[in-house]
């Protein structure tokens, strides 16, 4: 089979067309359906869109066009439904987002469902397969697993017990969220996204191992076992890592929009939108995705006009975020992980010191140590050593590309260590 281009393949990927084709395939779009209603049904009632309780009167329906305060312009037009059983109230936005959400989850739920379905029904084949193919199926169920509970927990989030976690994953404040609600919608949608692509990938990477894939692969072929090692462990948690701060990062840009307008704003509040958001979280968002694609983009064609730009931006993105920037840029809304460390030390504004979003405690340490240390330093790292950087995601038996060097194969590994055996000679029938 010819390898697809990079264009063709990210287009692949982003519209989650090998998710589709096992829905398809299997025949599940009821469950999703079922599902997708069963989620949304429940979001409703803990969201407050979903009142069941006793109404006199009779059925009416009213369409809203607005607030007296002329705010909330995204809740509008709504529609609010009273019934003898009940008040169904709509909001324009929000009634976008649960239904995005709830079809992602009955998504992630069904395709979970089939995979288990699937393992529980080929459990003795699979087992045939002295513990390379099982060991590399075992994955998928828990990837699903944690994608599936991710996309679960993104609408209940909208609830007033998980505001404050939305704020301080995304460096807001409780109040502009309340004020600025559409955050959490943009929020929600942002996370399902990543998730269901979480998940394409996964499906992508090991579907074929499975029966599952576009390109089953034999299980009589030999494919080396994916251990819980040390390395292995720490690669995915690092890429969870990377994947959950550069989604919180990137979608922060949307929450300070809510108090700064975009057409107003200074030129360091875009250097900040731009380059200290959204490059260095995108960035880790696909390095945590698909890291042989920005290892290709990196290294395969390092000496590109394009990659010494990338890596320059980079390079000054990191070193912002991660040191200091000085006095009138980081006062206009670009500071550093210096700046606020000042600023919480009470040092003059002189030196750049800009008040943190939060006050000490958990959550500006946090900030600090996984959006503005860890970003920023990986952006950086990025921009001066790419290789060595992205060894580690890559260095496994299965991905070996040209650019990242020689990496040996358990195979390799087992002919160095053990000469092979005499092949036997052959004996013919007289």
């Amino acid at each position: 089979m010819s390898e697809q281009p990079p264009l063709l393949r990210g287009i692949l990927i982003g519209s989650l067309s090998e998710t589709r084709r096992l829905i398809r395939t299997s025949h599940a779009r009821m469950m999703v359906v079922f599902f997708g209603i069963l989620y949304a049904l429940g979001s409703m009632v803990l969201g407050g869109m979903l009142l069941l309780t006793h109404v006199r009167g009779g059925f009416t329906t009213e369409i809203l066009w607005g607030n007296a305060l002329g705010t909330g312009a995204w809740n509008y037009p709504g529609l609010l439904v009273v019934a003898p059983w009940g008040v169904v109230s709509l909001p324009f936005l929000a009634t976008i987002s649960m239904v995005v959400v709830s079809t992602g989850v009955g998504i992630g739920v069904s395709v979970a469902l089939l995979i288990a379905a699937h393992l529980v029904r080929d459990r003795r084949r699979s087992a045939a397969g002295a513990g390379s193919v099982g060991s590399v199926a075992g994955l998928t169920p828990a990837m699903v697993a944690l994608v599936t509970l991710g996309a679960c927990c993104s609408t209940t989030a909208a609830a007033s017990a998980g505001v404050g976690i939305v704020a301080q994953a995304s460096g807001t404040t409780i109040d502009s969220l309340l004020i600025n609600n559409w955050y959490l919608d943009v929020f929600q949608i942002a996370v399902m996204y990543v998730a269901l692509l979480a998940q394409e990938l996964v499906l992508r990477a090991y579907g074929g191992l499975l029966g599952l894939g576009a390109d089953p692969v034999r299980l009589g072929t030999e494919v080396p076992p994916v251990r819980a090692t040390g390395p292995v462990i720490g690669r995915t948690a690092l890429r969870a890592v990377l994947l959950l701060a550069g989604v919180t990062w990137s979608v922060g840009m949307f929450a300070e929009w809510a108090g700064a307008s975009p057409s107003l704003s200074s030129g360091p509040l875009w250097f900040q939108w731009i380059f200290q958001h959204q490059l260095l979280a995108d960035v880790a968002i696909v390095v945590a995705l698909v890291p042989a694609a920005v290892g290709t983009a990196l290294l395969a064609r390092q000496r590109t006009l394009a990659v010494y730009a990338l890596r320059a931006a980079l390079l000054v993105a990191g070193l912002s975020l991660v040191a200091w920037t000085p006095a009138p840029v980081a006062t206009a809304g670009a500071p550093g992980f210096l700046n606020e460390v000042f600023g919480a030390l009470g040092l003059p504004a002189t030196w750049g010191a800009v008040a943190p979003v939060f006050s000490p405690g958990l959550a500006l340490y946090a900030r600090w140590g996984f959006q503005y240390l860890l970003l920023g330093g990986f952006g950086l790292a990025i921009a001066i050593r790419p290789q060595r950087v992205l060894r580690p995601f890559l260095a496994s038996p299965t991905a070996s590309p040209s650019w990242l060097g020689s990496v040996p194969t358990s195979r390799e590994v087992s002919t160095t260590r053990s000469p092979p055996a005499p092949a036997r000679a052959s004996v013919r029938d007289p």
